[in-house]
């Protein structure tokens, strides 16, 4: 009986499958595929398709590298990532409201009878007399009253993601802090220094500058966003309880900040060259500069107010009456919080200088067309 029929033999045999050089990461596996530009055999988990043919992974990642990635004008990535920063500032500014709402003195309507408000807010008197210099930053992330806080986390939410994504995550999160702390710094150089402030509109009045001075070197039209702060500047300036040097402070320096991370420039000739060649190094070195000459201006400035002659003395007997909290309008028809009357029992230790001060509610103005 004859063995049942197998077919033909394959081409070769075994022996043809055995002359296959093996992959150059992977020499266990046989392989007929090889890449197009290097030549070498590659197997099938090395294999990446390429124009023609595969490539092997070590070509395609020298390829990308010599692949000019796309860049903004500031330097960050054109693919832009989740706004993380703009989020968690946006958290923060919340969380911290809620911590000073729900404190004993306080309530959701009312938060600034509360210890950590009264710890916070920027009182320039007791920086200078007392050096707290964290007020400067802290007072940023404290409101007073809800409206207050809805309308500056309603800039930060229209703005602060689309700048991030342009700026990048480090350099957005240096723009609003040194627009913090430069609407502080004006406050404490130039404002009233029994006057208490407190709010975030430093740090968004900084965003304006920077949206408007991107806008501009990018060539995109600033109509809207000009007429955006002018806006704001005039609500700033007409009426009153609102943190005028506050503003103009965070402006002034978020523009300043901005125009250092485009090289000190904003000629849109010039981002072929000096706006490209702007490295993170650099640009971290002129907002360092900027940092540290408004820390030498607030020491300077808390020095001269330690000093006053007038200071006022507070005796041991001392101590101010009632812890109470009233919270009035002036005038019908505003839409902030007037007038804040704080008086709280301490001692002559904790007593802050200069007396009781009114928390100025850095409000402003967002339309809703902007």
């Amino acid at each position: 009986m004859q063995p049942p029929y197998q077919g033909p033999p394959a081409p070769g045999g075994p022996e043809l499958y055995d002359q296959f050089p093996g992959c150059y990461r992977h020499p266990d596996r046989p392989t007929g595929v090889r890449c197009i530009r290097c030549n070498r055999p590659i197997c099938g988990e090395c294999q990446r398709p390429g124009a023609v043919g595969f490539q092997c992974p070590d070509d395609v990642a020298a390829g990308r590298a010599t692949i000019r990635q796309p860049r903004t004008i500031v330097g960050s990535s054109a693919y832009g990532s989740t706004p993380i920063v703009s989020y968690l500032l946006l958290g923060a500014n919340i969380l911290v409201y809620l911590a000073t709402a729900l404190a004993p003195g306080g309530n959701i309507v009312d938060n600034t009878g509360t210890t950590l408000f009264r710890d916070w807010q920027l009182w320039p008197n007791v920086v200078g007399h007392q050096h707290e210099y964290y007020r400067m930053l802290t007072s940023a992330f404290l409101h007073i009253g809800p409206l207050h806080l809805i309308l500056n986390m309603a800039a930060l939410y229209m703005m602060g993601p689309g700048l991030e994504r342009l700026l990048g995550w480090w350099r957005f999160a240096a723009v609003y802090l040194l627009g913090a702390l430069g609407g502080s710094a004006m406050v404490l150089l130039f404002g009233d220094l029994r006057q208490a402030v407190a709010g975030a509109s430093g740090a968004i009045f900084g965003l304006f500058a920077a949206a408007w001075i991107l806008s501009r070197v990018s060539g995109i039209d600033t109509r809207q966003i000009t007429i955006t702060i002018v806006i704001n500047f005039v609500f700033t300036i007409s009426v009153p309880g609102i943190s005028k040097f506050g503003h103009l402070g965070g402006f002034l320096i978020g523009g300043l900040a901005t125009v250092a991370l485009l090289g000190w420039t904003m000629n849109p000739s010039g981002q072929s060259s000096a706006l490209r060649k702007r490295t993170p190094t650099a640009q971290s070195a002129s907002l360092a500069a900027i940092l540290a000459v408004l820390v030498i201006l607030s020491v300077w400035r808390a020095g001269v107010i330690a000093n006053k002659p007038e200071r006022p003395e507070i005796s041991a007997s001392a101590a101010v009456a009632s812890p109470s909290v009233i919270h009035s309008v002036e005038n019908p028809g505003e839409n902030y919080t007037g007038v804040i009357r704080r008086n709280w029992q301490t001692s002559a230790a904790e007593a802050p200088i200069g007396g009781a001060g009114t928390p100025s509610a850095e409000t402003w103005l967002f339309p809703a067309d902007g």
